[in-house]
């Protein structure tokens, strides 16, 4: 059961990764936020057991104000918006949520629309022309509702977490990845 508060800010403090000060990422965390390669491929390599995804929703949404200037559409234009959860082992590692714009859901990027439980990251990084143009993160708490989503399926409930945001362009389409790194995540 998702419980929000009324006082939850609908976005985090988003900071460019080469702005943000490296002792500002706790220690166990820092790897996996600064890892420039797949991070489904990094999990699946740390996963000793069985790797999973899980989507929690997948349906047509609207971005985010800082969203859509990072997606470069106006306010108002539909995304498609999916919502999974990495797993190993039945145990939730990572949350993500991926917005792609509903124009830009065409040609070699149409498919992205039908990956239903397969890794968003496995497409990507399969491709050598997709290219990552931008990684923000921001420490998450309760006062954002994208804390109470990441945390639905955790027994224990932190106080805080920290998450990225990555806008890449795949088959010439630009899409928004963000992945919140959940306390069970082990250490890199």
């Amino acid at each position: 059961m998702l419980i929000s508060s009324s006082k939850s800010i609908l976005e985090p403090n988003w900071v460019s990764l080469d702005r943000l000060r490296g002792s500002l990422l706790p220690n166990e965390i820092a790897p996996w936020v600064t890892d420039k390669g797949s991070l489904t491929k990094t999990i699946i390599h740390k996963c000793h057991g069985s790797f999973d995804v899980r989507v929690q929703n997948q349906s047509w949404s609207k971005a985010k104000p800082t969203e859509s200037a990072i997606l470069g559409i106006s306010k108002g234009i539909r995304t498609m918006l999916r919502e999974v959860e990495l797993r190993c082992d039945d145990e939730p590692w990572i949350f993500a949520r991926t917005l792609i714009p509903s124009i830009n859901l065409k040609g070699g990027a149409k498919r992205l629309a039908f990956l239903k439980n397969r890794p968003l990251g496995a497409v990507l990084f399969a491709d050598p022309n997709t290219k990552r143009l931008l990684i923000e993160v921001a420490k998450i708490d309760s006062r954002h509702d994208i804390f109470y989503k990441a945390t639905n399926n955790l027994n224990f409930i932190p106080s805080e977490l920290w998450g990225r945001r990555t806008l890449f362009v795949f088959s010439g389409k630009k899409l928004l990845v963000n992945e919140i790194f959940l306390p069970t995540l082990p250490k890199t």
